[in-house]
């Protein structure tokens, strides 16, 4: 089947689809401000540069579309039926990018979490945003807990003069 668009329809269609403000990102963010979040929007310091920064929490959030970046087993996840091996690979290099980023903000000790596009729906969009609020609020309380350091035990370590030394010097 042929595309139903000529190529400048398709093309201004494509050209109209921005990565930021979309509007399962704002979902997001009016849910969290109303809440009592406060955050940061694509941060360009952090890998990735994530859609909502929270360094409160040192946790980045990313909305996803299900579409750009394979939602496995969503039904807003499907190949066009042409150029289909074009959009095969943008997909894949999308996840990949996604997984290198996640592991790169981990190994910097931030947190990743990804909320795609179909759990924003309005079906289901209460139960997400709960569940966000209720992770967030985990993550503070964990990376909260005191954690008690304890000194080894080998040798003490001086970082002072001997005072005979010291008396000795101030003459």
């Amino acid at each position: 089947m042929s595309d139903t668009h000529t190529p400048p329809q398709r093309h201004a269609n494509m050209a109209a689809i921005h990565g930021k403000n979309t509007k399962p990102e704002m979902i997001v963010r009016k849910w969290l401000w109303k809440h009592g979040y406060r955050y940061r929007l694509n941060e360009p310091r952090l890998p990735g540069k994530p859609d909502i920064v929270m360094r409160k929490y040192r946790t980045c959030i990313f909305v996803n579309g299900c579409f750009w970046h394979g939602h496995e087993g969503c039904r807003y996840y499907t190949i066009p039926k042409t150029n289909t091996e074009f959009w095969r690979n943008k997909v894949r290099r999308n996840k990949e990018r996604d997984l290198r980023v996640q592991h790169e903000l981990a190994s910097m000790g931030w947190h990743s979490i990804t909320i795609w596009e179909c759990d924003l729906k309005p079906a289901k969009r209460e139960q997400t945003l709960t569940a966000l609020a209720y992770t967030l609020n985990k993550i503070f309380v964990q990376d909260r807990t005191i954690r008690r350091y304890e000194m080894p035990e080998d040798e003490s370590v001086v970082a002072a003069e001997d005072m005979e030394e010291y008396a000795a010097i101030r003459r």
